[in-house]
């Protein structure tokens, strides 16, 4: 998102003082207040966003997902496999499936005939029922991923889906990509704004779109992003940065809320983190992700210090 750890400070703290003492009742009008007192800052924006959500549905005594109109409460995660040697990316799919994930999201992105053959070792290796999803982060050139795609589709290998193959701003790179291969076409870091995704689908250049609130500014806006897609007849998954369970929590509620069009989920954050500060009620057991009934987000921080004052 090109935030630091300062700016998001600082956009938060620049914020704060515009909505302090404000009534929740009065809740579009602070969203409105966040997302025009500065532009960009889409973490910082989310963080605020997530807190101000939760504190609206706990007025209203609901879990946010609930009070989003949702009411699908138990969920299936995917777990990245990080990019490296093909061995110890085979040894990590076969320790993510014997913990009881059964789709993989393939990181590659790095070396093209590397990336070949991390896939087809990893696929090779696992049984049938395993999906893989695969994740070249903007790695490749349009002509590279065709070649590539090509390559592992004549070996039967048809991943769930090729995530951002080409730079973000490559739009006529996805749209020559999707003419040319069966393997589906995600978008993630071409998409921030529901204008981008309508520009995207509007070309038919993609299949799926990849909905994470640090790129949304929050709740609001992904809302409207899954609401777009689901004109377009197109599914969404909801994804995540390195987050903590509190803004897991939050994707988690709104794919409840849009059940119908995100039926994908890469919230595997959470297993990621050796530790986190954070009492939740929600259940995050590896691949199974299950919410609560409990008012709000089901998730907050047990350290009470301010990182703003």
């Amino acid at each position: 998102t090109g935030e630091t750890m300062g700016s998001m400070i600082a956009a938060i703290a620049y914020i704060k003082p515009h909505i302090i003492g404000l009534d929740i009742e009065d809740f579009d009008t602070i969203i409105n207040l966040v997302h025009s007192l500065i532009v960009k800052n889409t973490t910082a924006k989310s963080a605020l966003e997530i807190a101000l959500y939760d504190l609206k549905a706990k007025s209203e005594k609901l879990p946010l997902y609930q009070m989003l109109g949702g009411t699908q409460t138990r969920f299936k995660t995917d777990i990245t496999i990080s990019m490296g040697e093909i061995d110890k990316m085979v040894t990590d799919s076969l320790d993510a499936v014997a913990l009881g994930y059964d789709t993989l999201k393939i990181k590659i992105g790095d070396d093209p005939q590397k990336d070949v053959e991390r896939v087809i070792a990893i696929h090779d290796t696992l049984d049938d029922n395993i999906k893989l999803r695969l994740d070249a982060n903007q790695g490749w050139s349009a002509q590279e991923s065709v070649s590539l795609l090509h390559a592992l589709e004549r070996q039967d290998i048809i991943a769930e889906f090729i995530e951002q193959p080409v730079r973000a701003d490559d739009h006529e790179g996805l749209k020559y990509i999707k003419e040319r291969v069966r393997t589906p076409l995600l978008a993630d870091e071409s998409i921030f704004s529901v204008k981008d995704a309508r520009r995207l689908l509007e070309m038919q250049a993609i299949d799926y779109v990849n909905i994470k609130l640090a790129k949304t500014a929050g709740i609001t806006q992904a809302l409207e992003l899954a609401d777009l897609c689901k004109g377009f007849n197109t599914k969404c998954m909801i994804g995540c940065m390195l987050e903590g369970p509190i803004s897991v929590a939050a994707g988690v509620h709104v794919a409840s809320a849009k059940a119908d069009v995100i039926t994908m989920l890469d919230l595997d954050a959470v297993s990621l983190l050796a530790s986190h500060p954070v009492e939740s009620s929600i259940i995050f057991n590896e691949s199974e992700i299950i919410l609560s009934e409990d008012v709000g987000l089901g998730a907050k921080y047990t350290n009470s210090t301010p990182i703003i004052n």
